[in-house]
């Protein structure tokens, strides 16, 4: 495979981090990668981490635990990011406001689904890290939100480990077909972001296809005003 210099260096710095720091370094970064910020690759990490255990440096309970537990932690302080910060999202001015009948929707979303969107979300490249931020402004129920988010890090986590101690020192082939579902994954974030803007913006309708309104988008102020001035004039002799 290809690397560019920043992969390269992203590549060298886990591997050193992890080897120096022992599983205290694993749990870490796993936290990290679980917060999103900065965006560490779970693609990375896990992989390796099973090369360590391949070549003695960790024992399989003691990884698991690390980097369940890692994760666990970086989406719960996600999760309390997005809870804590639900009222910026509800001010009535600012760019950050949201029309409370979206959050309602959001709450509604996630109180119906959101058991199957989180832990399928943790099976996600580059979803997983993110998903726990809407959780947290839904207010899903804390201990519903840890229980899933367990679920659907375990396969993931374990599967990558495995796979790095299978490969053993060619565990870097991993990394190819992953940064594939990380441009995939990508790529279906930008469209769903565009198709949300729109939503918002009124511009197409619910359900699938989505199609346009007739309107071709939300009402301005003007068509307001024009109603309160038609009903008046309507209404006359």
């Amino acid at each position: 495979m290809v690397s560019l210099p920043i992969l390269e260096t992203v590549v060298s710095l886990i591997t050193t981090v992890m080897v120096t720091g022992g599983l205290a370094a694993l749990l870490l970064l796993m936290v990290v990668e679980s917060f999103g910020f900065p965006p560490i690759p779970s693609e990375i990490i896990l992989p390796f981490a099973g090369f360590l255990i391949f070549s003695g440096n960790y024992s399989w309970p003691g990884a698991i635990f690390a980097a369940m537990a890692g994760g666990l932690i970086g989406s719960f302080i996600a999760y309390a990011i997005g809870r804590w910060g639900r009222h910026l999202l509800e001010r009535r001015s600012g760019l950050l406001r949201l029309d409370p009948r979206h959050l309602g929707a959001m709450d509604a979303w996630f109180a119906r689904h959101g058991e199957g969107t989180v832990i399928v979300a943790r099976m996600l490249p580059i979803i997983r890290s993110y998903i726990s931020y809407p959780a947290g402004t839904a207010r899903m129920p804390p201990t519903r939100f840890g229980i899933y988010t367990v679920i659907g890090n375990l396969p993931f986590t374990l599967g990558l480990m495995y796979a790095g101690f299978y490969l053993g020192p060619k565990w870097t082939i991993i990394e190819s077909y992953f940064h594939i579902a990380d441009y995939l994954a990508a790529a279906g974030i930008a469209v769903l972001v565009v198709y949300v803007a729109l939503r918002w913006r009124g511009v197409l309708t619910e359900g699938f296809p989505p199609r346009l309104t007739r309107s071709g988008g939300s009402r301005g102020p003007s068509d307001g005003a024009t109603e309160g001035l038609d009903g008046p004039r309507s209404s006359g002799p």
